[in-house]
């Protein structure tokens, strides 16, 4: 029998509020993202958020690093 994984709506909402409150874009996000060596495209963060896919722990590492956050606001309603 197959088991999906259930999609955790509350990780791309708190991704989403944490690159709004940087006010910045995807897209720039991205590009960031990618100059720090992460290969993400704007559709995949974009289902990232939309929690349509789970997020890799080095994408989150490097997120953390540019929002200058604790790892607690990605996880923030979890519990």
């Amino acid at each position: 029998m197959e088991q999906k994984l259930r999609r955790d709506l509350n990780m791309g909402d708190n991704l989403r509020r944490l690159r709004m409150e940087c006010d910045i874009s995807q897209e720039k996000l991205c590009a960031e993202l990618q100059r720090r060596g992460c290969d993400i495209g704007r559709t995949t963060y974009a289902k990232y958020e939309a929690g349509e896919l789970n997020i890799k722990i080095s994408v989150i590492v490097e997120l953390k690093k540019i929002y200058g956050c604790s790892y607690d606001e990605f996880f923030a309603g979890l519990e």
